[in-house]
């Protein structure tokens, strides 16, 4: 049995800034951009991993969830307490200097951890948390 990534989901409260920072600062591609009942989903992804999408979603887009459970989403939202992703690099230091110019908010710069990579984070215009890792050689 082969079992694969095909999606994973982020988050997002303006599909318009989440473009802007995906497409534009982080150079994926546009996959997909459908609205449906008042809703949108944008899908991006790497050109070097045409079998991986990320589904940028409303912050809750179950139809049936209760108006108090959307506000506690876009509250959690808003506060960054949602799961972002991790991406790699080869070059940690020079994502970090690319993704810093497009005007993200800096988490942690450039560092190397003891767990064999090195990594930085940014938060996304909707608050996500987002790694960047380059793996170190020994």
């Amino acid at each position: 049995m082969d079992i694969k990534l095909s999606q994973c989901f982020i988050a997002v409260d303006d599909h318009d800034k989440a473009l802007a920072f995906y497409r534009d600062a982080l150079g994926l591609e546009v996959r997909n951009d459908v609205g449906f009942e008042g809703m949108r989903w944008v899908t991006v992804g790497s050109p070097s991993q045409p079998d991986v999408e990320i589904v940028l979603e409303p912050p809750l887009a179950d139809p049936n969830a209760s108006p108090a459970d959307r506000q506690a989403m876009a509250e959690l939202l808003a506060k960054g307490m949602l799961r972002g992703v991790i991406f790699a690099t080869e070059d940690c230091d020079a994502t970090f200097e690319k993704v810093r110019a497009s005007g993200a908010e800096v988490l942690q710069e450039p560092m190397d951890q003891p767990y064999g990579v090195r990594d930085c984070a940014f938060r996304d215009p909707a608050g996500n948390m987002l790694r960047f890792t380059q793996r170190r050689t020994a």
